[in-house]
């Protein structure tokens, strides 16, 4: 099954695709050399899956999405507080190449223009330029995930182009912001510009970021945890240089771009994005890059400023069927049929609020339950809300799944407007909806209705006497004394057949046909099922062990035929046959232990 996350992007692929605003970058020439055309659009998550589309794989030159990384590297050598004095970090408000220098120190005003990238690829630790490169080139390759390569001839048309990018070094040498030769840090500079990536390559170098400075798949410390906050608050605040303000206010993630078509965002403990289009704005930003990142912003509420979580902390436990079974208690075939293959039924547990990447991890572990699953509960009740967009995409799982035979139901959402609304808004057009239940002993009970459906050879829905579990090892003859004692009553859909506190009632039920529900009062009014029984299963026998106080309800959930035994013919009927007291009794006792089994497997499931 395709992750709702891929549908997406595909689609807004398909969508970006026909925006042809926008020109090539021409004031390097190799640069007019790319394909218009080209559109891949990568989002990586924190534990290193990546969705990609398009031209995800096309390699293009970096250019000035070098400059952050760069910046992150020279911090990590010097640190901040000899950085702050060669380089400021205060947003200038003018285009990538301006030359803006502190009238009193010189020093640019940040890292992400120009004359600041410059510097900062100047004070990289390293007792040379050869070093320094060296240095850059590590650095680069641990954010990256892999070893560095240089586009050799773009490299030289930056170089021989560059003569703006001459004069800024000589003037940051000028005012002691670059030490030694400034041209020897300018062609490192040009060089870093030339590092070939891909789409994927920067969604990874913002996933690394956004991790914390750890790479989230080669498990590589690219930069120190001190660090990241710095290089991204840098990046929100200028690295869209004079589009920087409108960024965040639109978008509100970090980002950088380059004139190579390249942007990255990052959305901190949540997703590293990369996208590559090469047609650029009069800003030199990419036409489709910015629009891509305004869709995913708005559609995933990925806006730093929203409010989120852990994504790995959705998801709290995941248990089976087989763990926490439904309290029916079927008939002896349907049992085993239950007993095989309970272990499908999957509960999720779900925690918080809900964010695209919360429901992205979770859809993720679905799919990897998914050959093993039949049906999949998910269990809301720590749910604080989920986002549209999250709804969006928990939806389209949803109905996925349904393509594959595997259901997903939700529990435990009843009067939950934060989460009934953004799902029940969300339904996709033909879609007939979700299915909910008050709480998860209805959702199993259904999920297991399911299981039975694939059970060759129905049970019988009408049981006798001896069917019972109570009769269990009774003769037949003993059997037909005791149902001369019995009447038969009906009872109808939504009759109550017993009632908690009720006293004096010393009558056994034996259910021939139709369901029940046995039923505990809650301090609020309400009533919490224990257990469902059906044809073949009876109640009320607690009355030979002497309880005259029903400590339960019984409910009729269907029309119910009941043979009905009053304790006292029990009794008279045992002084006569006492092996039938005898084996009541034992098989009351065998009753008692397997319900006291069934609650301890519950208790260890939701422990």
């Amino acid at each position: 099954m395709q992750s709702p996350i891929q549908s997406y992007l595909e689609n807004l692929h398909a969508q970006l695709a026909c925006l042809h605003g926008g020109q090539l970058a021409s004031y390097i020439p190799e640069l007019t050399k790319a394909d218009p055309n080209w559109l891949g659009i990568c989002l990586v998550t924190m534990d290193g899956v990546a969705y990609c589309v398009g031209d995800a794989d096309q390699t293009f030159t970096i250019q000035s999405i070098s400059k952050p990384f760069v910046y992150a590297t020279a911090l990590s050598d010097q640190g901040r507080g000899f950085m702050s004095k060669r380089v400021g970090v205060e947003p200038s408000g003018d285009a990538f190449n301006s030359i803006s220098l502190d009238p009193q120190t010189g020093a640019p005003l940040n890292p992400m223009i120009n004359a600041g990238a410059i510097a900062s690829t100047g004070l990289v630790g390293g007792g040379t330029p050869a070093a320094q490169w060296r240095r850059i080139e590590a650095s680069m390759g641990a954010f990256m995930g892999r070893t560095v390569e240089v586009d050799e001839s773009v490299y030289r048309s930056e170089s021989e182009t560059g003569f703006r990018n001459r004069a800024i070094a000589w003037m940051l040498k000028n005012f002691g912001i670059i030490d030694g030769d400034p041209m020897q840090s300018l062609e490192n500079y040009f060089r870093q510009c030339s590092i070939l990536v891909s789409c994927k390559d920067l969604a990874y170098m913002a996933a690394t970021l956004a991790n914390g400075g750890v790479h989230p798949l080669t498990g590589v410390h690219a930069l120190p945890a001190e660090h990241v906050e710095p290089v991204l608050s840098v990046m929100a605040t200028c690295g869209m240089y004079d589009y920087a303000g409108s960024w965040l206010y639109e978008v509100g993630m970090p980002a950088k771009s380059g004139v190579g078509g390249g942007i990255i965002a990052v959305l901190p403990g949540r997703f590293g994005i990369g996208i590559f289009s090469p047609r650029l704005d009069e800003k030199g930003n990419s036409v489709r890059g910015i629009e891509a990142c305004k869709r995913l912003s708005r559609d995933f509420s990925l806006h730093a400023f929203t409010r989120t979580s852990n994504a790995s902390m959705a998801l709290t436990r995941i248990y089976t069927g087989a763990d926490a079974p439904s309290k029916r208690q079927p008939a002896p075939e349907l049992r085993a049929h239950l007993n095989e293959h309970a272990h499908r039924i999957k509960y999720l547990a779900l925690h918080g609020y809900l964010a695209v990447d919360s429901v992205e991890f979770v859809i993720r572990r679905m799919r990897e339950l998914a050959p093993e699953s039949h049906s999949f509960i998910l269990d809301m009740q720590q749910v604080a809300g989920i986002s549209e967009s999250a709804a969006r995409l928990l939806n389209q799982a949803r109905i996925n799944f349904r393509q594959e035979d595997i259901a997903v139901v939700f529990s435990r959402i009843h009067n939950r407007p934060a989460i009934m609304e953004p799902l029940s808004k969300l339904v996709p057009n033909g879609d007939h909806g979700f299915l909910s239940f008050e709480d998860n002993d209805l959702a199993v009970e259904w999920c297991e209705n399911r299981l039975f459906c694939d059970v060759s050879q129905k049970p019988s829905n009408t049981r006798s006497l001896a069917d019972s579990p109570l009769f269990e090892g009774v003769s037949a003859e003993l059997l037909d004394e005791v149902k001369g004692f019995s009447r038969r009553q009906t009872f109808a859909p939504g009759e109550w057949i017993l009632t908690s506190g009720q006293t004096g009632d010393g009558r056994v039920f034996f259910i021939e046909s139709g369901n029940v529900s046995i039923l505990v009062p809650l301090s609020d009014g309400a009533h919490q099922r224990i257990a469902s029984l059906g044809p073949g299963m009876n109640f009320g026998e607690m009355a030979l062990l002497g309880q005259t106080n029903r400590s339960a309800s019984v409910f009729a959930d269907t029309e119910v035929k009941c043979l009905i035994l009053e304790i006292a013919d029990i009794n008279r009927l045992a002084d006569q046959f006492p092996k039938l007291k005898f084996a009541l009794l034992e098989n009351l006792a065998k009753d008692i232990a397997t319900k006291l089994r069934r609650a301890t497997q519950w208790i260890t499931a939701l422990a």
